[in-house]
């Protein structure tokens, strides 16, 4: 009898325990989790806004002919722009890092035209309004208002 009471005692504890499995299961949230943001990818300048009292008061489309990419991969930028009627070369490379809210980027090395504003000023801060397939990188004044900013639109992810 003993050992009858004991195998139903073991039954009924294994019943228990794959009931309990089962309520977690059902528990569970499948809700997925919202794809992180990222720059990684290439993108392409599309328009800029120009600000007053923070708020858009203009736009402009990029001219087609003159094309600006930017690449964002494992940490590192690279740019170039295209101005066909310039003989002037304007490209960089350096690295980056984003927030939630903030754009940083260190230029390392350019175009003789980019040297000579690296000379200057090699970090260059922007407010980031980023989405999953376009970006704005929005300069700031020293008091913090918004001046213009660089809006782009994904042209190939990673």
């Amino acid at each position: 009898m003993k050992t009858v009471s004991k195998l139903l005692l073991c039954v009924l504890v294994l019943i228990s325990c794959n009931q309990e499995k089962a309520q977690d299961t059902e528990l569970k949230d499948t809700t997925p989790e919202p794809e992180a943001l990222s720059l990684e990818g290439i993108w392409e300048l599309t328009n800029y806004y120009t600000y007053e009292d923070n708020e858009v008061i203009d736009s402009f489309s990029n001219n087609a002919d003159y094309r600006q990419i930017k690449m964002y991969q494992h940490g590192k930028v690279m740019w170039s722009r295209k101005v066909p009627i310039d003989s002037i070369e304007w490209y960089g490379y350096g690295s980056y890092q984003i927030t939630d809210t903030s754009l940083t980027e260190t230029i390392e090395y350019g175009s003789a035209s980019m040297l000579k504003i690296i000379d200057t000023m090699r970090v260059f801060t922007f407010e980031l309004e980023l989405e999953k397939n376009k970006y704005r990188q929005i300069n700031i004044d020293i008091d913090g208002n918004r001046m213009f900013s660089e809006n782009y639109v994904r042209i190939e992810e990673p």
